[in-house]
């Protein structure tokens, strides 16, 4: 490991508003912190919104920056990623952000039933060959469905044509209703409710549009209730990825080709 990285981790530990467990997976504990984000990390009681897997962080900062009347919270495995995040949310003195650095899977042990209102999961690994490795997959959102309040919004943005037509095939075999659902996002801004949304662009975003991809948006509600089921499709996967970021060939696929499976 990088002597920069070391340094990055050492300076986590003491920054204000970072909460570190990259090892809970090694045991059953309950983070302390659990139902109570409200009251001992932002001292109110407005929605939490949580970003899964957000990087560097620049998503969970703009956020906080433009919703002062939310608290959010980025997460991630990744602490030399976090740091920008977390020195940046620092530097601004947002008091409504913060960074848990743990593993998605156990979401449950650090938020309790209800606890949080919204998600967002920005520009994640499509996991094209692993289906229950993709953060929209029906086992992830049985999780999200345990810490969700009923009928809380999940928001998927993603360049990957092959996550967003699984995201939308998998809502539409549980006869989720979407409340925005677009292929190009900035072609598209009718769709989102608040366009300030459309102002927050993420360096890894602005790679791929730069690089004539388009940006695709998905937003659904999560009850409680739904019996979730995952979809028995095939999926065309995508092919830029394949190349040199610095170069793309053929680098939008519009229209993948879906295949049911019987």
């Amino acid at each position: 490991m990088g002597k920069n990285k070391l340094k990055k981790f050492k300076e986590l530990e003491s920054l204000e508003g970072v909460y570190q467990f990259p090892f809970a997976v090694m045991s059953d504990d309950i983070c302390p912190l659990r139902g109570k984000w409200r009251q001992e990390v932002f001292h109110n009681d407005n929605p939490i919104v949580i970003e899964l897997g957000c990087g560097k962080g620049e998503y969970t900062v703009g956020l906080a920056q433009r919703f002062p009347d939310k608290n959010f919270i980025g997460i991630d495995i990744k602490g030399a990623r976090m740091w920008t995040g977390a020195k940046l949310r620092c530097a601004l003195n947002l008091k409504n952000a913060a960074f848990l650095r743990t593993n998605i899977e156990l979401l449950d042990r650090f938020f309790d039933d209800s606890e949080v209102d919204e998600i967002w999961i920005t520009f994640p690994d499509p996991q094209m060959k692993r289906v229950r490795k993709r953060l929209t997959a029906t086992n992830f959102l049985k999780l999200y469905s345990k810490v969700l309040k009923d009928g809380g919004t999940v928001h998927l943005k993603t360049d990957s044509p092959f996550l967003y037509t699984y995201t939308h095939i998998m809502a539409e075999h549980n006869s989720i209703e979407t409340i925005a659902d677009t292929t190009d996002l900035y072609g598209n801004p009718e769709c989102v409710g608040d366009a300030d949304i459309l102002n927050i662009k993420t360096f890894y975003e602005q790679q791929w549009l730069s690089r004539g991809l388009t940006i695709k948006y998905i937003a659904f509600p999560l009850a409680h209730s739904l019996q979730l089921e995952e979809p028995d499709v095939d999926i065309e996967q995508d092919t830029y990825r394949s190349f040199s970021r610095g170069e793309l060939q053929n680098p939008e696929i519009c229209n993948p080709k879906v295949t049911f499976n019987n």
